[in-house]
């Protein structure tokens, strides 16, 4: 079966993303996993060859791209480089806070912000979790409290990708005023920028994706503007269960991504290593095995796709993009986890790509929405 989901226009961005990737990456992001960080100059560069905020109009420096088409090549290119970090990286820019800006920004706001989002000199985060509250959001104790023009804001989010090396975070504060458990209308959105009061912990110390780094962030009394606000006071809460499809989505395509890349890695290893005389292929255990993922990461890759143009089309709804997430997830994990097995004692050499698939593909069952999450949004719509 022919795959039909790309045309013309993105096999040629995928030379730009593939050229990127070889002049940019190769060679250096082994030592960027070491250090825990992607230099500043790869998200200029970035922005330099139109990688960054594809959707964003041309009327604040992008190219107003709403075919999500472009995105998904982006990842499985990263994905098929091995640079599975600044796939993750550029995600959490473009999938976890462009939309809140695009979506419920004033346009003040997004003439501010969104060419400094697309030149890649701004690098931001999403700072939705913290320490007591991460798929319940309603935990969230970060507050925000009017002062004249501006807002105060304090607290503390945890497990923030862009952390330690972003300039600035879409936040997500309490403005009730309450202490009690908090409402559907409890919370309010806001574009931090670091400055007086905003700072953070040391990167963590993950076992995959490093380069990528995440970190602790701690707001005390940072002042923010009511221009920086994003959309209506209020509705934060609303405004995140609007954008999940999206963020699921993307994870979801990543997911497929490093499930063809597993397999692929399986299958060139198994036809050069010998055992008893043999290429592994030779053994009838190894060619089940490799049957085995060849067939889920089709049906998974032939899903995110139908997900995809659903989503183009405006018709991939929450609890759609929770089955598709869920699925391709926990699908990255099983098939990481047989391919390593086919690579033996090498898979678990973290120079060999198969050992970074792994690593990779263990954050996306708990990364925007545990696989439990997942099924109770499914459970509950049904």
């Amino acid at each position: 079966m022919k795959r039909a989901l790309f045309e013309e226009d993105h096999e040629q961005f995928r030379e730009l993303a593939v050229e990127f990737n070889a002049r940019q990456i190769a060679g250096k992001y082994a030592q960027w996993e070491k250090e825990h960080q992607i230099p500043r100059e790869v998200w200029q560069s970035a922005g330099e060859n139109g990688l960054l905020g594809l959707a964003v109009p041309e009327e604040f420096g992008g190219m107003g791209i709403d075919d999500y088409r472009f995105r998904v090549v982006l990842d499985e290119e990263f994905v098929r480089s091995g640079h599975l970090a600044v796939a993750l990286a550029l995600h959490l820019h473009d999938d976890l806070v462009l939309p809140y800006l695009l979506a419920y920004g004033s346009q003040d706001l997004k003439q501010r912000w969104l060419p400094r989002f697309v030149d890649g000199s701004t690098i931001t985060s999403c700072a939705f979790t913290e320490p007591g509250a991460g798929s319940d959001l309603r935990g969230v104790r970060t507050k925000a409290v009017r002062d004249g023009d501006d807002w105060l804001v304090s607290g503390q989010k945890t497990f923030i990708g862009n952390g330690a090396y972003g300039d600035a975070a879409v936040v997500l504060a309490r403005t009730d005023g309450q202490t009690t458990r908090a409402g559907e209308d409890s919370f309010t959105l806001f574009m931090v920028e670091r400055s007086e009061g905003y700072s953070n912990g040391q990167p963590f110390d993950k076992m995959g994706l490093r380069a990528s780094d995440t970190a602790e962030l701690f707001f005390d009394e940072v002042r923010v503007s009511d221009a920086d606000r994003i959309g209506e006071v209020g509705q934060g809460l609303a405004y995140v269960k609007e954008q999940l499809p999206q963020a699921r989505l993307a994870i979801a395509v990543a997911a497929s991504a490093i499930c063809t890349a597993a397999f692929d890695q399986a299958l060139s290893h198994a036809g050069e290593r010998s055992a008893f005389g043999q290429a592994l292929t030779g053994f009838q255990n190894t060619r089940f095995e490799l049957a085995d993922l060849k067939t889920e990461a089709h049906v998974t890759q032939v899903f995110v796709d139908r997900a995809v143009l659903a989503f183009n089309e405006g018709e991939l709804d929450a609890q759609e993009a929770a089955e598709v997430k869920l699925w391709a997830s926990e699908s990255a994990k099983k098939l990481t986890d047989k391919a390593l097995q086919i690579h033996g004692g090498y898979g678990y050499i973290m120079e060999y790509p198969i050992a970074q698939s792994f690593t990779a593909s263990r954050l996306l069952t708990i990364f925007g929405g545990t696989s439990e999450i997942m099924r109770e949004t499914i459970g509950r719509a049904l």
